[in-house]
């Protein structure tokens, strides 16, 4: 039977409702707290709450990596049609999504707009029997193939396991968050800026153990007369930018997608030295004024 494509993570939905939940209950509270520290206060709570959910989505989401490639394939095994679509490889720290949509989605009598997930959590070589079972299109049969624990590649054990420890490190840090919120809560704002910083810090070892699925030659896929090679796609780039802006607590209050987030901070480069920068001075005048860092 025909599968209907994949839209969106109904765990991602979940997480993002929790949180919003949560945003709006902060929100109706606003009205009882009086003056300037009205803004201060919700500013706090908008960015903490935008860093914790963007430390537990990144473990959900699937486009940590990416390729993309449009070419004329072969269709199905058996079969001398040839269709023109793009192909895509969608790599997240629970498994793989690969995609296949026609152009025009609507060839040969078919409608060719498939998305197939192949999680590490279960045998990824059942999996790929399951496919073959079901008659699959061939980009993806050839794909999830390379993946498999009997292909010369050996893909699986690098993005794996880089995905395993990638998603240790995010829940550490989300532990880090969760704590940070509470010293923030007390007087004791020094102490709190550390744990950020070590939120920052965990944010970044996850960065570093993803990063080493390039450290292995990288295996040859060709759909076509194309060839495909991921690159980091817009999760790397988010949990990028939430780590820099951790480190200051300066937020990534615009970063949708890495669009918005370019525009206000110019590059990540600057941005990063930037909230680097502040995080460093704001421990240092906390050490120096205590007293009127509390005030602040």
């Amino acid at each position: 039977l025909q599968r209907s494509p994949f839209i969106i993570d109904i765990s991602l939905l979940v997480v993002i409702l929790v949180f919003s939940v949560l945003a709006v209950s902060f929100i109706v509270i606003l009205p009882g707290i009086r003056g300037k520290s009205r803004l201060f206060w919700m500013f706090r709570i908008i960015i903490s709450l935008f860093i914790g959910v963007v430390l537990v989505v990144l473990n959900f989401t699937g486009d940590w990596a990416e390729a993309r490639v449009k070419a004329n394939a072969t269709y199905k095994s058996f079969s001398n049609a040839v269709v023109s679509a793009e192909v895509g490889l969608h790599v997240g720290l629970y498994g793989i999504n690969i995609t296949l949509k026609g152009e025009p989605v609507s060839q040969i009598n078919e409608t060719i707009n498939y998305n197939e997930i192949f999680r590490w959590s279960s045998s990824v070589d059942e999996q790929y029997g399951d496919a073959l079972e079901r008659g699959l299109p061939n980009p993806i049969l050839y794909i999830a193939e390379k993946f498999t624990r009997t292909s010369a590649c050996g893909l699986i054990y690098q993005y794996r396991y880089s995905g395993r420890f990638a998603s240790a490190n995010l829940w550490t840090a989300f532990c880090c968050w969760l704590v940070a919120n509470i010293l923030f809560s007390m007087p004791v704002i020094l102490y709190a800026g550390y744990m950020m910083i070590a939120t920052a810090a965990f944010i970044f070892f996850s960065m570093a153990s993803f990063s080493t699925i390039y450290n292995v030659p990288q295996c040859d896929f060709s759909i076509g007369a194309e060839s495909l090679r991921t690159d980091y796609s817009y999760s790397f780039w988010i949990a990028l930018a939430t780590g820099k802006c951790s480190l200051c607590e300066s937020g990534p209050f615009s970063k949708a997608y890495k669009i918005l987030y370019d525009i206000i901070c110019g590059n990540y480069g600057f941005s990063g030295l930037l909230c680097a920068v502040i995080g460093l001075v704001v421990v240092l005048l906390d050490c120096l004024f205590p007293a009127r860092m509390r005030e602040a």
